[in-house]
């Protein structure tokens, strides 16, 4: 059985708004919209949509709800300003697809994902499992887990992210140092990548200039 803190937490603190944080603490699926958003906008932003979200559909996030609305019902709900996203419609299709999973194999439930996954390893498989969440997105979560909302089962320090993310905010002002931190990654990757590709176009021009 997974092996949960004894404090769970008020609220995650990933975002300006203390609503919007104690939200996040307090339902499983906020929190998992939140993570699938998170991606093209700002950290704060994505997880800044699911109290939104659930201020404009008027009632507590329930999977089975939107999954049973028409996609193109949920598109307009997220295409209201301000947006829920900076690509509003096919993120919308993305949370629509999302809670129909959650209800065809978890019982609609967000929290039936992770509540008795054995090791760590079948945390991940279950996480890559859900619609957009690919590799990194599916490591992201489970430090989330592990690190702010206290779901540690056996091994999973091993495929949580090795790298910063949202997993490690413990306050809204470590947010701008995850970003930074997020940007010099991308920026040394690419750099890496550019002296590579110009160490393969040298090799090439003196292989041609070879008699």
């Amino acid at each position: 059985m997974v092996a949960r803190s004894p404090n769970q937490p008020d609220a995650l603190h990933f975002t300006p708004e203390p609503e919007a944080n104690t939200l996040l603490a307090a339902e499983p699926l906020a929190t998992l919209i939140g993570m699938l958003l998170d991606q093209q906008v700002t950290m704060e932003s994505a997880f800044l949509a699911p109290w939104r979200l659930q201020q404009r559909l008027g009632e507590p996030l329930d999977a089975g709800r939107m999954a049973a609305m028409d996609p193109s019902e949920l598109e307009e709900v997220f295409k209201q300003r301000p947006a829920l996203h900076r690509f509003p419609g096919s993120m919308a299709r993305r949370t629509h697809e999302l809670c129909a999973y959650l209800v065809e194999h978890h019982s609609g439930r967000a929290e039936a994902v992770w509540d008795d996954a054995a090791t760590g390893d079948e945390l991940f498989s279950r996480l890559k499992a859900l619609p957009g969440f690919g590799n990194d997105k599916a490591r992201i979560f489970v430090g989330v887990l592990g690190k702010r909302l206290g779901v540690r089962p056996a091994g999973w320090e091993a495929v949580a992210a090795d790298w910063a993310s949202i997993a490690d905010v413990d306050s809204f002002a470590r947010v701008a140092e995850i970003r930074a931190a997020k940007q010099a990654m991308k920026a040394a990757t690419k750099a890496k990548a550019e002296a590579k590709a110009k160490d393969a176009a040298k090799a090439k021009d003196a292989a041609k200039a070879t008699p």
